[in-house]
């Protein structure tokens, strides 16, 4: 049976795509494995939890601060390179890890050689999403992404499951020197993809200075407005899925169900999500886009609310699935719309603002969902986060102008990079909101 066009069994039809998943899905499980061996061996060494609070930030901040550099790299410099330093840099601060923790060394390196892993990984993101629609057709780019989004979703409940299995057998050191080899096998998996204009960037011209390459992508977006909605979108999510890290846990406990509850509703999300993959290709074929991403945020909004009235853990499960399906549906959305609409020249730096906001979301989502609670109470946070989320559908509800200056200026796919024959495959409508 053949698969439908735009869907994830689609888009894994083209071989150097296939690579390129198996090289994000060792990279990015890499990334969570080792989470919980590192919290775990940093506590043991120092029995504080301000020193866990400190290695937890400074693996978030390098994403938020050093991405739109990041994109600036993706967009002057072989994406292949990049994504291989990358892994090969990631290696290097695992085997410092564990070393750290084989021979004793000083605990401030941990921290340290975290920052300096998740910095090395700034460029991985923009280069991988600026070569996927180089690597399938414009009609796959949707099940490509999906494909990629449900990876992620893979990594973020699975990565720190194994790492606990990890810990079990072994000490933190046999973690971090897994997590090493991981990055290595992506490594690898880029590389057997072939060199070629996938990977070229597709400036031309003078290069300006960084700065001047960060603000030029600022200004793709700020003049795209569906990019600014599908952005603000994407990052009002993020915002949702930070509270909830902290208000699901208080809820989990006000409730009794522990913090056993509390990871059984996370990982419900993650199913979601990863279910919710299954109607990216239809959503991105509606001749109604504004109405889908309406759909998708209130399909965020609504279970986010009814959470606060629901008791029993069956219950948040279904509303936890129901959530995670349309968050990952606002996530391909957004990502598929930047990829088809904004110019080649400047998407990665584009995507380098965009993605680390998704993720600075989720981090002022947690730090704000506390004095929340002290101010209107468990249930009138949990309320909110689904308020907000919907007065954000009501402002994307409200049509909007004429599309932006930097509409797609898309560049004829070389033959050298079909991956395939297609049977009759058209390309899909662009995403615009």
């Amino acid at each position: 049976m053949t698969a439908p066009t735009g869907s994830i069994r689609s888009s894994l039809r083209h071989r150097s795509f296939r690579r390129l998943l198996v090289a994000l899905a060792v990279s990015q499980a890499g990334d969570w494995l080792y989470n919980v061996a590192l919290l775990a061996f940093v506590y043991e060494r120092t029995h504080s939890a301000g020193w866990v609070a400190v290695t937890t930030a400074v693996r978030v901040v390098p994403v938020v601060l050093l991405g739109p550099i990041g994109g600036v790299l993706a967009d002057r410099f072989d994406r292949r390179r990049l994504m291989v330093l990358s892994d090969l840099a990631r290696v290097a601060c695992m085997l410092g890890l564990t070393a750290v923790a084989a021979a004793g060394l000083p605990i401030l390196l941990a921290p340290l050689l975290a920052a300096l892993s998740t910095a090395a990984s700034a460029a991985y993101p923009a280069s991988a999403a600026a070569t996927t629609p180089r690597l399938v057709p414009d009609a796959d780019l949707p099940g490509a992404n999906a494909a990629r989004s449900a990876v992620g979703m893979a990594a973020v409940a699975g990565g720190p499951v194994v790492g606990a299995v990890l810990l079990l057998l072994g000490s933190p050191g046999v973690a971090f020197l897994a997590n090493a080899g991981t990055f290595a096998i992506s490594a690898l998996a880029v590389l057997s993809i072939p060199a070629g204009p996938a990977f070229c960037p597709a400036r031309s011209g003078e290069r300006g200075s960084v700065v001047a390459d960060v603000v030029l992508g600022a200004r793709a977006l700020r003049a795209h407005p569906a990019a600014l909605r599908l952005v603000g979108a994407d990052i009002m999510c993020s915002v949702v899925y930070g509270m909830q890290t902290v208000l699901l846990l208080l809820l989990s406990r006000a409730l009794g169900f522990g913090d056993a509850g509390y990871g059984y509703v996370l990982a419900g999300m993650g199913i979601g999500g990863i279910l919710g993959t299954a109607l990216t290709s239809r959503a991105a074929r509606s001749t109604h886009p504004r109405r889908v991403l309406v759909l998708a945020l209130l399909g965020v909004a609504a279970p986010a609310a009814l959470m606060a009235a629901t008791p029993c853990l069956t219950g948040l499960l279904c509303w936890a699935v129901l959530g995670g399906a349309g968050a990952v549906l606002v996530e391909v959305l957004c990502e598929t719309s930047l990829q088809r609409d904004l110019d080649e020249h400047v998407f990665a730096r584009a995507y380098g603002i965009a993605f680390p906001a998704a993720i600075a979301g989720i981090v002022g989502g947690s730090l704000v969902a506390a004095p929340l609670v002290s101010a209107v109470g468990l249930t009138g946070a949990l309320v909110a986060t689904g308020v907000l989320t919907a007065a954000y559908a009501l402002v994307v509800a409200v049509p909007r102008r004429a599309g932006g200056r930097h509409r797609a200026a898309r560049l004829p796919q070389p033959a050298a990079l079909l991956p395939e024959p297609q049977e009759d495959v058209r390309p899909a409508e662009p995403v615009a909101v």
